[in-house]
């Protein structure tokens, strides 16, 4: 009689390939393994080099990463290199310079002047962003460009684009539009807003209310108003406005979302979609999370270091009440000021006292420098405000 075979239970964790992120419990750490895999298959790809001159203007500075993410047939997970001419800095804290400056920009509009009235792509307030509605950004394939910073930003665990609205997300991640659940606040326009606001309730409409609701029903094709189909017409109005007006838009965002190859893990696995588009307040730094993450400088350090340990325990307490007093935008300036982005490290900050006249950092280390000359707090927190909101002009002319 021939033996039984051998049972081996094998581990579908250890297996290789793309099996291990789509088993992965945590959606951050499925992430992690999906990006890990991508650019590990690309590594040995053509590199993609991103060049900023700090000498140009800033139209000049988004001149060029626009037309770095304009290029088609690009393979994005392809390695990176970033330079900054006029900066001595080098390294992965110039990749996180760029990242950060890039989805600022997103986030909060760019200098030049594409559009009459400024050239934000993603409009209204912070959780109900949805896209612009410029013919000028559509036809020119903005949209696309955003999809493909976004996603290259998300390789490289680089900062994401919050605060989209709900009901963008779902119709980009293949939602019908007419399932989506949208808010009154997701609408652009205010006088629009206003207009389909008038139909909300049951009290009776002036005949001027009546003429201002036909006339953007008319305009959208749909029909007058009636006591009958209120509620409807409602729902048809504010669908248009929201996502009929911004469909196209929405497409080509997806579009450049899969040229940087991320679409299988965010339609695979969805848990992940927050990770990439975050809500606004899931963004904001606290003082608990920076404090939480650093490094404080110890005793055996002390003894080695430059200053003394009375310098050094004065700077540190300086650092600790600027950070529990801060902003969400000044911790989150202050940590770019730190590693090169406003995302929080894995690993932790470093702080470091030294002999010199101005706060300074050392981003591809994660280490903050602070002086330790400093015996009062007020000239502590004016040079260390002075050099975090210097982050625009690079590292080494902080």
């Amino acid at each position: 009689m021939l033996p039984s075979p051998e049972v081996v239970d094998i581990d579908p964790t250890e297996e290789s390939g793309f099996s291990d992120w789509r088993i992965a419990p945590d959606p951050t750490e499925a992430a992690k393994m999906f990006k890990e895999d991508i650019l590990s298959q690309h590594a040995t790809g053509k590199s993609l080099c991103l060049t900023m001159d700090l000498g140009d203007s800033a139209a000049e500075r988004e001149r060029a990463v626009l037309t770095f993410y304009k290029k088609a047939n690009v393979e994005w997970a392809c390695p990176l290199t970033c330079t900054l001419k006029g900066d001595p800095a080098i390294g992965d804290g110039v990749t996180r310079h760029f990242f950060a400056t890039i989805m600022s920009k997103l986030q909060a509009g760019f200098e030049m002047k594409f559009v009459p009235g400024g050239t934000l792509l993603f409009e209204r307030e912070q959780d109900h962003l949805i896209p612009s509605t410029s013919h000028l950004l559509l036809e020119s394939d903005f949209f696309v460009v955003a999809g493909r910073m976004i996603g290259h930003s998300f390789l490289h665990d680089g900062p994401c684009l919050g605060g989209l609205s709900p009901a963008v997300l779902h119709v980009l991640f293949g939602g019908s539009p007419e399932e989506a659940t949208i808010d009154i606040k997701d609408c652009v326009d205010l006088d629009i807003r206003e207009t389909i606001k008038l139909l909300e309730g049951t009290a009776e409409l002036s005949s001027e209310e009546k003429k201002l609701i036909n006339e953007l029903a008319l305009s959208w094709d749909l029909p007058l108003v009636t006591c009958d189909n209120r509620r409807w017409l409602f729902d048809k109005l504010i669908l248009h406005a929201v996502l009929g007006r911004t469909s196209r838009q929405v497409k080509q965002l997806r579009r450049g979302l899969k040229e940087t190859l991320i679409w299988p893990l965010l339609t695979e696995r969805k848990d992940t979609i927050p990770l990439l588009f975050p809500r606004a307040s899931d963004l904001q730094c606290t003082p608990r999370m920076v404090l939480e993450k650093i490094n404080w400088p110890t005793q055996d350090e002390d003894e080695d270091s430059e200053v003394s340990l009375e310098d050094s325990c004065r700077l540190t307490g300086f650092l600790r009440t600027f950070i529990e007093m801060a902003s969400p935008v000044i911790l989150g300036k202050l940590v770019q000021f730190w590693i090169g982005w406003n995302v929080l490290p894995r690993h932790g900050l470093d702080v470091t006292v030294v002999e010199s006249n101005f706060p300074s950092s050392s981003t591809c280390f994660h280490q903050l420098k602070l002086p330790g000359h400093y015996k009062e707090y007020c000239m502590f927190e004016r040079d260390i405000l002075a050099a975090i909101w210097s982050t625009e002009t690079g590292f080494g002319m902080v």
